[in-house]
């Protein structure tokens, strides 16, 4: 199927893209390739949106998307001790952190919205078709993607239903993949798009969505959170909860996957968080009705690698364009989406088809998306480096001085969150209290509310590239690492009693939020596409 833009995956970078092509030259023929069973399904975030990328793209979009419901009203920041807390004054931040004029709702029902104007342009979005292979030409350049094949079943033979994967062929493709995209990491290697940049690192934000009672809820207030439960783990990150529309508030966890401990148990961490008491007085009598993960990225600016390549580009997430003290990236990826978007209508209409679009690079870097990204270039590694209390204080301190001009001479280095796993015998393991069932829940249960599902007769989407290193190597010095960070109990080891441990993954839990993929320290596993719809089926997280 030849057309002229293809872009891989349907997020707010993606959809951004897209209308930005069709707003320059409508005659372009634009496909977007969603894995999820639907736009929507696998986007995950907070979310507090800031609308500057918005409001330059569809400058009336306040008048029919859902997003413009629940403005922000109240911002408050605490820090968290175990039964207490103290509120940081917002007159200490730096004016970039500030939420006056920013939005809270659901990321995935705004990419659904984006995908109706999208396709009410002539974009073709088709969700359902994990792209799962890159297409090169005779020069080397990208050609397009190949869509995964359907039908296939677990032993590699074609079942009745088999449908082999499309092709499409592409002037220009853009990878809008999000946090470790898959065909992204792929892209990275084989251009060494980042061999001038810093490692790319994550965290791992965990989400719920609860009804509460009507008396707690306080539409458009804000809340995050920093200190306990994390400062008793050798690990940092922070909570949030946000008081959305319809009397819900969305509330998750972030845990920085740089962690050495091996016993950290980022899902537990969550569950501990909710019961805080100023937490858990927002939850009493409210009833828990979504759940999923996604890894965010956190490298920063640093981390940004090279965009452009013969043929394609990377934007959004893929990139990594998170402002991490923000918490947020959708504005940043959707401006990075609208500019590649600007220069691959500028390559075709001159004739450079598969051309390497080193404007696109030039914009990005004389963009605002630059300008706000290096302000907080050392936030996270200084937290990363000095522990939440005191890396805070000197990350505030960095920021003030970057807003008033005052630049050091200094950017802060990282290593990457495998490399980062420390031994099991360096460490106790952590006792983590049970679930109560009203607050705090085990993981099964919590996948269930996620929606997961996949085709049972297909090979397993979690490669692990030699089967014998979980218990060889994983078990036996890290004490089995990947039965406690993935969010969705997918990594299970059995036998460990009777002496004959062994690796059970269960691949149709899985959320995709790619943890697996980031934290490994042996970097034994491949988190590659199953089959298309495959996943969680997130309404409106």
């Amino acid at each position: 199927m030849p057309v002229d833009v293809v872009i891989v995956g349907a997020g707010p970078a993606g959809l951004a893209a897209a209308i930005r092509l069709k707003q320059v030259d409508e005659a372009l023929e634009v496909v977007v390739l969603e894995k999820g069973s639907e736009v929507g399904a696998h986007i995950l975030s907070g979310a507090v949106i800031d609308p500057r990328a918005l409001d330059e793209l569809l400058p009336d979009w306040r008048e029919s998307c859902p997003l413009a419901a629940v403005p922000v009203t109240e911002n408050h920041h605490w820090v968290l001790t175990e039964r207490g807390k103290w509120e940081l004054p917002h007159l200490a931040m730096p004016p970039l952190m500030s939420n006056n004029g920013n939005y809270t709702g659901s990321l995935g029902n705004l990419c659904r919205w984006l995908a109706e104007r999208a396709e009410a342009l002539g974009v073709q979005v088709f969700p359902g078709f994990p792209a799962s292979e890159v297409l090169f030409d005779e020069s080397g350049a990208v050609m397009g993607v190949a869509t995964q094949d359907m039908g296939v079943a677990a032993d590699g033979s074609h079942k009745p239903d088999y449908q082999p994967g499309m092709e499409l062929h592409a002037k220009c493709t853009l990878f809008a993949e999000g946090a470790r995209g898959h065909l992204t990491k792929r892209m990275k290697a084989h251009f060494a798009l980042d061999a001038e940049s810093e490692p790319q690192v994550y965290g791992l934000g965990i989400k719920e969505l609860w009804d509460i009672p009507a008396e707690m809820h306080e539409p458009g207030r804000v809340i995050h959170t920093q200190g306990w439960p994390l400062s008793e783990s050798d690990t940092w990150g922070g909570g949030f909860l946000y008081h959305q529309a319809g009397g819900q508030v969305a509330l998750g966890f972030v845990t920085a996957l740089d962690y050495a401990n091996p016993y950290v148990y980022p899902f537990e961490e969550f569950q501990r968080w909710k019961q805080h008491p100023a937490i858990r007085a927002v939850l009493e009598g409210g009833k828990r009705v979504s759940y999923g993960a996604r890894a965010i990225n956190e490298g920063g600016w640093q981390s940004v690698p090279k965009l452009a390549f013969p043929g394609g580009a990377l934007v959004g997430c893929s990139a990594g364009f998170v402002n991490v003290p923000r918490i947020k990236g959708t504005h940043t990826a959707m401006k990075s989406g609208m500019l590649a978007a600007e220069a691959v209508a500028a390559a075709i209409a001159g004739g450079r088809e598969k051309d390497t679009l080193s404007e696109y690079d030039s914009e990005v870097f004389s963009s605002w998306i630059a300008t706000e990204l290096q302000l907080v270039k050392n936030a996270q590694p200084l937290v990363a480096k000095f522990g939440g209390a005191l890396g805070s204080a000197f990350a505030g301190i960095d920021m003030w001085l970057r807003t008033l001009k005052i630049r050091l001479p200094f950017t802060m280095k990282h290593h990457t969150d495998a490399e980062e796993t420390r031994r099991a015998d360096l460490y106790r393991p952590i006792a983590y209290p049970k679930p109560d069932g009203k607050i705090s829940f085990d993981r099964l249960s919590s996948v269930f509310l996620s929606g997961t599902n996949h085709v049972e007769d297909q090979p397993c989407h979690l490669v692990l590239k030699d089967p014998t290193v979980p218990t060889r190597i994983n078990l036996s010095v890290y004490a089995g690492p990947e039965a406690r960070y993935c969010p969705a109990g997918v990594y299970e080891f059995v036998g460990v009693e009777e002496g004959e441990p062994r690796l059970v993954i269960n691949a149709q839990n899985c959320v995709h939020c790619k943890t697996c993929d980031i934290k490994d320290p042996t970097q034994n596993i491949e988190w590659v596409t199953p089959e298309g719809g495959g996943g969680p089926n997130y309404p409106n997280m």
